[in-house]
C-alpha cells in the first residue's frame, strides 16, 4: 500500500479498518460546531450523496497519511480548492479555528475507536500520532504552531473547544440527512453508523442530536466492542489494512478523485459539555 518502508505511528494507526467505524462520530463531532454545521449545510448534501462525501474524506485521510510527498500535494490541492468555495455570512472553511477543529476531530476518532478496538497507544505513540495528526490542517494553511503540541495539550484544547459546542437546527436536521439518506438502500449501512456513533458520542452530545439510547443499547455496543476487540486484532494485517490499500490503489490509478460540485454556487470518546448548552427534543429516530 505504501510505497515507503517507513511505517510510522500515523500511518500505521491510519491503515487500520475499523477505524471507518468512527466515521459517524466524527461527523456529528464536526457540525456540533455551529459555523461547521452552517457551512456543511449550504454547501454539502448528505442526504443524496452520502458516500460521495465519505469518499472524499477518506481520500484526504488515506493520501495525507500513505500517499508520496506528490500524491499529498495534489490531494491537498484538490481539498484546498474545494474548501476555498465553501465560505459564507459568519463561516470560512478555512478559517484557522475551523481547520483545527475539524482536524483535532480526525485525531480524536480515530484515537478513541483504535484504542476500543485494536489496542491502547503508549504515550510515545500518542505523541507521534498527533504530531502526524497535524496534517489534517496545515495542509490546508493552519500555521504549525496552533496545533497542539504534545496529548496534554491537545487534551486541554479538547475540553475547551467541546465546551463551546452547540447542536442547532442545522446540526440535527444534517445529523437525520446522514442517518436517513434518500436512497434507501443505504438504510442499513447508515443505521449501523447511527448505533456506533450513539455508542460512541458522550450521553450528553448523543442526546442533543436526538440519537435514541437506552440501557440495552449500550450494553449491546459494549458487546459488540468487546467482541471486536478480540477478534479484530488477530486477522490477517492485509485485510485489516484493505478499506486503505483499495483507496490508495484507486487515488493512484485516477491521480486523485473528482471533485463532488457544491450543492450551491459560492458565496453564499466524546466531548466534556457544559450542562444545558444546545437544543434538545428533534430525533435523529
Amino acid at each position: 500500500m505504501d510505497r515507503s518502508s517507513d511505517e510510522s505511528t500515523f500511518k500505521r494507526i491510519n491503515a487500520e479498518g475499523a477505524l471507518l467505524a468512527g466515521a459517524g462520530y466524527a461527523v456529528l463531532l464536526q457540525i456540533a460546531h455551529p459555523s461547521v454545521a452552517r457551512g456543511v449545510a449550504e454547501h454539502s448534501d448528505f442526504a443524496s450523496r452520502p458516500l460521495d462525501r465519505l469518499r472524499g474524506t477518506l481520500y484526504y485521510v488515506y493520501g495525507s497519511a500513505h500517499g508520496t510527498p506528490e500524491e499529498r500535494e495534489r490531494v491537498h490541492a484538490i481539498v484546498r480548492a474545494i474548501h476555498r468555495r465553501v465560505r459564507g455570512p459568519g463561516y470560512n472553511a478555512l478559517d484557522p479555528e475551523l481547520l483545527l477543529w475539524v482536524a483535532a476531530t480526525l485525531h480524536r476518532s480515530a484515537l478513541h475507536v483504535h484504542e476500543l478496538t485494536v489496542a491502547a497507544l503508549s504515550e510515545e505513540e500518542r505523541e507521534e500520532f498527533l504530531r502526524g495528526s497535524a496534517v489534517y490542517a496545515t495542509a490546508l494553511g493552519l500555521p504549525e504552531r496552533e496545533w497542539p503540541r504534545s496529548p496534554a495539550e491537545f487534551d486541554a484544547y479538547w475540553e475547551r473547544a467541546c465546551a463551546r459546542l452547540e447542536v442547532g437546527p442545522q446540526a440535527r436536521a444534517l445529523a437525520g440527512e446522514l442517518f436517513w439518506p434518500n436512497n434507501r438502500l443505504l438504510w442499513p449501512l447508515t443505521l449501523t453508523q447511527r448505533f456506533l456513533t450513539g455508542g460512541l458520542l458522550d450521553p450528553e452530545l448523543r442526546s442533543e442530536f436526538g440519537i435514541p439510547w437506552s440501557q440495552a443499547h449500550q450494553r449491546g455496543f459494549d458487546r459488540l466492542m468487546g467482541f471486536v476487540r478480540v477478534v479484530y486484532p488477530r486477522l490477517p494485517r492485509a485485510v485489516r489494512t484493505l478499506p486503505a490499500a483499495l483507496y490508495m490503489r484507486s487515488l493512484r490509478r485516477n491521480k486523485g478523485w473528482k471533485a463532488p460540485k457544491p450543492k450551491r454556487p459560492a458565496g453564499a470518546g466524546g466531548c466534556p459539555r457544559v450542562p444545558g448548552r444546545g437544543s434538545r427534543g428533534n430525533r435523529v429516530a
